[in-house]
């Protein structure tokens, strides 16, 4: 999963060493012509350790530092700054150490300089693998927000799918770096049993695979993809 989001951004083929075959486009451009400081004006990527991209002294200059590198006007990288810090909430750290912050932290202020590159779309390799429970979900309503409110199409890579699935469109899953399954979310885990390739499936949609087993499937019409959804269908039983 790793090495497919490395290739959007064209760290693979100019960083990583290794053969390359076929072709990637990224908003028209072909990741062979072009180097990674263009294609991260269109796809910038959070790593899973956001560590590996944090090293200024602080969470302002850490957002500043690919602008700066890239000669941007002084207005405008304050300019940008700025509106990444309110988009993520974080106006607050401006001034902190990027060393005190915690792992939720990390990731906004990660997304926050990639954010300040308006990029068109948003890489994210597993961004919740260290994160508890509470910050997990926090990243993700943040994420889910980039997209809907912003309109940034967001790539995720991640093997655990409850928080993630009732907002994804399409879902593509990846076996010894093979597409196996590509296609709306829902549908997929309806039609296909995807434990075998390491994906984690949500805690509901193993519930109601087993009661449609036992019960008439018509009471279940379709697959919940959350806890709230399966409310709902449940509601629909009470009406009638």
């Amino acid at each position: 999963k790793s090495t497919l989001l490395r290739c959007f951004n064209g760290l693979i083929p100019h960083f990583y060493d290794g053969e390359m075959i076929g072709k990637v486009e990224v908003c028209g451009l072909d990741t062979r012509q072009h180097p990674p400081y263009i294609l991260s004006q269109y796809a910038g990527m959070v790593f899973q350790n956001p560590d590996n991209q944090l090293f200024a002294l602080t969470v302002e200059a850490d957002i500043a530092f690919a602008l700066e590198n890239l000669s941007f006007p002084r207005d405008e990288i304050k300019k940008r700054v700025n509106q990444a810090l309110e988009i993520m909430g974080i106006e607050e750290l401006r001034d902190k150490s990027t060393l005190e912050l915690s792992g939720g932290q990390k990731q906004k202020v990660a997304i926050a300089s990639i954010l300040a590159m308006h990029p068109k779309i948003l890489l994210l390799d597993e961004p919740t693998s260290s994160l508890d429970p509470f910050s997990a979900k926090q990243l993700i309503d943040t994420i889910i927000d980039l997209n809907q409110k912003h309109r940034i199409t967001i790539l995720i890579a991640e093997h655990r799918l409850e928080m993630l699935l009732p907002y994804a469109s399409r879902i593509i899953i990846i076996d010894n770096g093979r597409i196996v399954l590509d296609g709306n979310p829902r549908e997929i885990l309806e039609k296909h049993d995807v434990i075998p390739y390491g994906v984690s499936v949500p805690r509901i949609v193993k519930v109601v695979t087993y009661l449609k087993k036992t019960l008439n499937n018509s009471l279940i019409p379709w697959t919940p993809l959350s806890v709230e959804e399966f409310v709902d269908i449940i509601r629909r039983w009470e009406k009638k």
